[in-house]
């Protein structure tokens, strides 16, 4: 089978499923030989912060020497992307040798009535690649909520990370946060151990709480004030000084993370707690290994900086959690400069919420629809930005829109291009800024 032939099988398949539950995909996963029964995993749910976490454990794990698998959703370079092992993505003729073993079964499935969705079956396929392999850990981040996700077939994690909690897919998992909550929980497993991300909204914590108290778990909340002393930050990352009872009782260990944002902090937070426990499990981390792999931790498009000048970030914001953190960012880190935000949403998200963070601090908006048919129109998203009583102008081509954004850029000095939204713009976006740095770098490199 060729590998496009592979992704239009995957593609071809439903995006939700007839009804919620699990055992379509425990079957699906028995049927090809149970292999997350062989694997020990990391599993983290959240509305934001989940990859940043995944990214920054994953990279500790590698860096003291273990194999590690890392499931991720949705991807933003390329579709391979959702699938890892020590950080290099699973080749185009093992995902379709994979694809080519798994289709059947599925097809077999649905002629029984048993319908399997995208994720499924791009999850079945991760397990069995990551079994295959024999990789020591996954880093398995939960694709939406947590109690029907597809992931919550795992037994009892080493760690279940709940992230920061706040509304999003509210037709799926409720409109209150104590009901989205209520859905994360669903990964704390019996006997297990959970970290809790330390900032959430009133109402998460007695959920989790409760959730962790009658499946017998240990519950950590990785406060913030574990955070001792902010060395440095700005947009080449920060450094910091951490300290809590559960990593070297309490000695402080200087960490530095590439990934911008005050937020960032928060999730680096979390992400240490992770590997403390971890230790505490037989992992042999280092300080040095934990400070290395903190240090090499990447996340595309999750305020990504991919020039200093003029500045252009790219954020994959699309809720109100990630806007906040976002603005947060741009208030701490171009306070004077001039910026152009280039925007798209998803029709089925809370984009008012969410653009009231942001569109307030930006000079002027270009707005588009991400190549999704659950977009927002960019003619509707222009309607809302204006509301704000920001100038606002809508393409319908992203290399234009992109192009606009340099020319105001280069009009001004110093000057930023923002380019958030959902994280289907946000792939298409990235590859079209990097080509245009790339071309650039290549034409100043020919002689006259």
């Amino acid at each position: 089978m060729e590998y496009q032939r592979a992704v239009e099988i995957i593609n071809s398949l439903l995006v939700f499923g007839s009804k919620p539950g699990l055992e379509r995909i425990r079957e699906l996963v028995d049927r090809i030989g149970a292999p997350d029964r062989s694997l020990r995993f990391v599993h983290v749910a959240g509305t934001n912060g989940k990859g940043s976490v995944c990214a920054y454990v994953s990279s500790v794990l590698r860096s003291a020497g273990y194999k590690t698998g890392l499931f991720i959703s949705p991807f933003v370079i390329e579709f391979r992307e959702r699938f890892q092992i020590n950080g290099e993505m699973i080749p185009k003729e093992k995902l379709s040798a994979i694809v080519e073993e798994v289709y059947p079964v599925v097809e077999q499935m649905k002629a029984e009535g048993k319908i399997i969705t995208e994720f499924e079956m791009v999850l079945a396929v991760a397990l069995k690649w990551f079994a295959e392999e024999q990789c020591d850990v996954v880093v398995l981040e939960t694709g939406l909520g947590g109690r029907f996700d597809a992931t919550n077939i795992i037994d009892t994690p080493l760690v279940s990370v709940i992230m920061s909690i706040s509304k999003d897919h509210t037709a799926i998992l409720g409109d209150t946060v104590e009901q989205i909550a209520f859905e994360k929980c669903g990964i704390i497993k019996t006997g297990g151990t959970t970290v809790l991300y330390g900032e959430q909204p009133e109402g998460v914590y007695p959920v989790v709480q409760k959730a962790a108290q009658q499946r017998g778990n240990r519950l950590l909340t990785a406060h913030t004030d574990s955070i001792r002393k902010v060395l440095s930050t700005g947009l080449d990352g920060s450094e910091f000084v951490f300290a809590s009872e559960c990593l070297n009782h309490g000695r402080e260990l200087c960490v530095h993370i590439r990934l911008i944002g005050e937020h960032q902090l928060k999730n680096a937070a979390a992400a240490l707690y992770t590997v403390a426990l971890l230790r505490e499990k037989g992992f042999n981390l280092s300080d040095t290994a934990i400070q290395n792999g903190m240090a090499d931790a990447v996340f595309p498009a999750r305020l990504e900086l991919l020039k200093k000048n003029p500045v252009v970030l790219l954020d994959g914001a699309h809720n109100p959690g990630g806007a906040a953190a976002l603005s947060k960012a741009i208030r701490d880190n171009l306070q004077n400069y001039d910026k152009t935000a280039v925007v798209g949403m998803l029709g089925d998200k809370d984009v008012k919420t969410a653009l009231s963070e942001l569109i307030p601090l930006f000079n002027r908006v270009i707005a588009v629809s991400p190549d999704n048919p659950r977009a927002m129109p960019a003619e509707e998203l222009a309607t809302i930005v204006s509301g704000f009583g920001v100038p606002v102008e809508v393409e319908h081509s992203y290399e234009r829109a992109w192009q606009r954004a340099l020319l105001y850029a280069e009009d001004h000095e110093p000057s930023a291009v923002v380019m958030f939204g959902s994280l289907y713009l946000a792939s298409d976006l990235r590859r079209i800024a990097l080509s245009c740095y790339s071309d650039k770098e290549e034409a100043q490199k020919k002689p006259d």
